[in-house]
């Protein structure tokens, strides 16, 4: 899929990986803020390999790629 449709799954709930990426699982989500949240604004977060959470910023690769896939949907 491509990064209009990626975040149309993302706002719905899905995780999403590109074939592109070297890491096995690594996968980007959207997080939309509540009362328990430092941030207040919607954003893209990765899960590492070490288990934090750190922001995601997609580069013009990432952006200009077709090669997205759902990872799962919540």
């Amino acid at each position: 899929m491509d990064f209009g449709d990626a975040l149309n799954a993302l706002r719905a709930g899905a995780s999403l990986t590109r074939l592109g990426w070297n890491g096995a699982g690594q996968c980007i989500a959207l997080q939309m803020p509540d009362e328990y949240r430092k941030m207040t604004p919607p954003y893209l977060y990765l899960p590492t390999v070490t288990g934090d959470t750190v922001p995601w910023l997609g580069s013009q690769t990432d952006i200009l790629a077709e090669d997205g896939e759902k990872t799962h949907a919540e």
